[in-house]
């Protein structure tokens, strides 16, 4: 009943019968993708904080600090998984009852799995249940991002004018770095204002809460775009419907494929970049988490300009020119950049601005990168599928891995889950001539 509420608040609201209704440009395509993203990637960025800072103690405090942040980072991993497992319910959904109720029901499952984990008991109280508890949450939340998928980016793409779709395919991307700034702010401000005892007590459940109202907002944004007739027009005149999961798996299976592996390289650098650094720093140093976490949203600001730019130059030198060059960037990057994490505040400090630059040039091109790829049938759900795939592959394990293999090798031998991704990457632009064509 809500779902069917929602979406028919926003038709009346954009079909005419409030304002006089208007026609959907561009632009206003764009705010919605931004804030939809934005608002995902908050979502995102407050469990990968908390799982660094607050899970280890709460929810594993039976074993030491390390090895509890391993096992939150298989927790942290638990969604990505999932993720397919969304995307199959709920193209379902979306076949049976349209798209607006999918999204509002996702988003919402999003929301609520979010704000469930702000009332989550910890081991103390509630013993292992505590983790089978936090696990159930992540898991709903992978299913709903799979959900939330409305196909927004790829319409953006499809429907760039002529030399700009390099520009159009980086305005999904900026949501991720403001989501990360005002995660990262917003734990800052926490840790800093409050006593560590109050903080894990009940301080770090205040942005899930956000998290919530947040997604709220960015309901009615992606509605006031997904259930008006200009979208739907445009959607059925690009066939962007969704098929079959298995039907889209068992025909475009190379397509998939191809393209989970050409964003690899973005995808690692992703965490790499992200999450695993606060974890090193939180566990292996004394610096306060602090003052990292503001460095992340001063980095994150550099990664905004490095996205911008990477339209810009896509446009100029093509998509695939700047996938390839940015992904041997990041092989380089791999070799020497995770033993600056060890080599002071300093070092820190050129880890991440160098590395969110790298990570914004390529990221900013791997939205959509094969949607034009996959037969106008299977368009929609292929690109949904691939999607999850490349995230879960370039970016579910990457914090685990990343801290594993650190452990175990030095700091030095993370890097080689991130020259894994960015090989993979240039080793599908490679071989795949046709998915190179239809990137340019």
């Amino acid at each position: 009943m809500t779902a069917i509420t929602a979406e028919q608040d926003a038709r009346q609201i954009n079909g005419g019968e409030i304002n006089g209704g208007h026609p959907v440009e561009p632009g206003e395509i764009s705010v919605g993708v931004v804030i939809g993203r934005a608002s995902e990637f908050f979502d995102f960025f407050v469990y990968a904080i908390a799982s660094v800072l607050v899970f280890p103690k709460l929810i594993f405090p039976f074993v030491d600090p390390l090895t509890g942040t391993l096992f939150s980072f298989a927790v942290f991993a638990v969604a990505f998984v999932a993720r397919p497992v969304g995307t199959f319910i709920f193209t379902g959904i979306d076949r049976r009852y349209g798209r607006g109720a999918k999204l509002t029901i996702a988003l919402f499952l999003l929301g609520g799995a979010t704000a469930a984990i702000a009332f989550l008991p910890g081991h103390e109280r509630i013993g292992i249940w505590a983790a089978v508890l936090l696990t159930l949450f992540r898991a709903g939340q992978g299913v709903a991002l799979g959900g939330s998928w409305d196909g927004l980016a790829s319409l953006l793409a499809l429907n760039a004018p002529a030399g700009r779709r390099g520009w159009y395919a980086m305005l999904p991307q900026l949501g991720a770095p403001i989501g990360l700034i005002v995660a990262s702010l917003l734990f800052a401000f926490l840790i800093y204002a409050l006593p560590a005892e109050d903080f894990l007590d009940w301080g770090w459940r205040y942005p899930f809460f956000v998290a919530f109202a947040i997604n709220v907002v960015a309901l009615f944004a992606r509605l006031r775009i997904v259930v008006t007739p200009e979208y739907a027009h445009q959607f059925e005149g690009r066939a962007l419907q969704p098929a079959p999961v298995v039907e889209t798996l068992a025909t475009q299976w190379r397509v998939i494929a191809a393209g989970a592996f050409a964003p690899l390289a973005s995808f690692a650098m992703f965490h790499m970049v992200t999450v695993f650094p606060l974890s090193w720093v939180f566990l292996f140093t004394t610096e306060s988490p602090v003052r990292f976490l503001l460095i992340e949203a001063l980095a994150a600001v550099f990664g905004i300009a490095a996205i911008i730019a990477s339209g810009l130059l896509a446009d100029r030198f093509g998509r695939r020119t700047v996938l390839g060059v940015s992904a041997a960037a990041i092989a380089a990057f791999s070799g020497f950049a995770p033993q600056l994490l060890g080599a002071g505040q300093g070092g820190e400090l050129a880890f991440m601005l160098t590395g969110f630059v790298l990570l914004g040039l390529s990221f900013g091109q791997s939205s959509g990168a094969i949607s034009s790829s996959f037969p106008i049938r299977y368009r929609y759900t292929g690109s949904a599928l691939t999607s999850d795939l490349a995230w879960m592959f370039g970016a579910g394990f990457a914090p685990l891995a990343a801290l594993l293999l650190s452990t175990k090798f030095g700091l030095i031998s993370s890097g080689a889950y991130l020259l894994s991704g960015a090989l993979g990457t240039l080793a599908a632009l490679w071989l795949n001539r046709n998915l190179a064509r239809t990137i340019e």
